[in-house]
């Protein structure tokens, strides 16, 4: 492939002012999965579920490519499986070593189904692709109804347990001295959790979920130690990754997750320096692990 061929397919806007108006709904979808990408993430990486959240993404492709197989619909499917292996997760592992020994029990289990079903899928291979590189590109007004009301669910939930949900999250054994239903917490937070996977798979795929539920938090807590300004920047991140994904790459030809993923490396990378630079010149305190 030459270099014209390559620059091309990665970034061509020819005819740009005239696709963007037509996916206006895209990127409002995108828009809105940042939101729950960044909301959530802070609470991932406060209680330290990176690991977790691939895990649940092997199973939500699991199930999304169950659903392909038999025709049924594959954002369904995306989001049975990824409820279900969250559960299992939160009811599971409960302690750190727990969790990690049976995600890594289910990882590859579940992506051993997502393969088998596919294999046997006799379909279009864009479809499979997708499942794995993300498929968000025409959205009707519909999936961005449904997509809202979903995304919602995510919000309101998490509004409704955010002091408690922090407290356990910094000192689960103080939060269980003082009456807090943590376990209860863990499986309620689980359980939004495997909503955003499966949302955010929709973007990004089962591959490169993590670029949306986590490297925006991460990047986040590099160079900031309030926790509002946490949750803010976190979602600020993610949104700028989706949307600006998706806007790159409605001048290419090639999927949306390495639009996304680079422009959240790029962000998290900024921020480590950042955040290196301020902390040597004493400016910035080490960054919060409470949000």
């Amino acid at each position: 492939m030459s270099w014209a061929d390559f620059s091309d397919a990665v970034l061509n806007f020819t005819n740009y002012g005239e696709l963007l108006p037509l996916f206006t709904d895209t990127l409002l979808a995108g828009a809105i999965l940042g939101v729950v990408g960044g909301l959530i993430g802070t609470f991932v990486m406060m209680r330290d579920l990176a690991f977790a959240v691939h895990g649940i993404a092997e199973l939500s492709f699991a199930g999304a490519a169950f659903a392909l197989l038999v025709g049924a619909d594959v954002i369904m499917g995306s989001l049975v499986g990824s409820i279900l292996a969250a559960l299992l997760l939160g009811v599971m592992g409960v302690r750190a070593r727990e969790r990690n020994s049976v995600i890594g029990v289910i990882m590859p289990f579940g992506l051993g189904l997502g393969i088998l079903f596919l294999s046997l899928y006799q379909g279009r291979s864009a479809n499979k692709f997708g499942l794995l590189t993300g498929q968000i590109v025409s959205v009707d007004s519909t999936q961005l109804s449904a997509l809202a009301g979903t995304a919602l669910v995510v919000v309101v939930g998490l509004v409704l347990i955010w002091r408690p949900l922090t407290f356990a999250s910094a000192d689960p054994d103080i939060a269980t001295a003082r009456g807090v239903p943590v376990r209860t917490l863990s499986l309620a937070f689980m359980f939004l959790l495997g909503i955003a996977v499966a949302l955010s798979i929709q973007v990004v795929g089962a591959l490169l979920v993590l670029a949306l539920l986590i490297t925006p938090a991460a990047a986040a807590l590099q160079i900031t130690a309030t926790p509002r300004m946490v949750v803010l920047l976190s979602v600020a991140f993610a949104m700028i990754s989706t949307v600006g994904g998706i806007m790159l790459a409605l001048g290419g030809s090639i999927p949306i997750s390495p639009y996304v993923t680079t422009l959240s490396f790029a962000i998290y990378v900024v921020c480590r320096l950042g955040g290196a630079w301020r902390r040597r010149r004493g400016w910035s305190a080490r960054p919060a692990a409470v949000v």
